[in-house]
């Protein structure tokens, strides 16, 4: 009995159930899931950004706008008229002060076009935006 140390036998059973693989697994699944949701969230509406070597990334996006190549409005995920969007827009308009629109352009969509939401957003009290494009890969 010399040989053991700590008064326990080396035959009795750990009855413990060690839990941190298990939240390490978790953790790591989790974060995975972070970065990739974004991803795919974006492929899922088709529009083709510009690009320019002067972008930022965006660090708190409340209001997030897509402007396809036909014309047609997102808002979030809720495509929507023109008459619906500014009803929607309405309703915010007090809390607009400290709000940034994000708007995600085709670069095939008209020029008037994203005026026009840009117009309906300033009308809305949301005077800060952001254009979203693709960083370039070359300068």
């Amino acid at each position: 009995m010399a040989n053991t140390s700590g008064g326990g036998n080396e035959d009795d059973l750990i009855s413990g159930i060690n839990v941190t693989p298990l939240v390490d697994v978790v953790l790591v699944l989790l974060v995975i899931f972070l970065i990739t949701a974004p991803v795919i969230y974006q492929s899922a509406i088709k529009v083709r950004l510009p690009s320019a070597s002067t972008g930022e990334a965006a660090e708190k996006t409340p209001l997030s706008f897509t402007i396809t190549k036909e014309g047609d409005v997102i808002w979030d995920k809720d495509r929507m008229t023109w008459d619906a969007l500014q009803k929607r827009l309405a309703g915010i308009a007090k809390n607009g002060d400290d709000q940034t629109a994000v708007i995600s352009a085709d670069q095939a969509a008209a020029h008037g076009t994203v005026i026009k939401l840009m117009d309906m957003l300033r009308q809305a009290g949301i005077n800060r935006f952001a254009m979203n494009v693709e960083i370039s890969k070359g300068r």
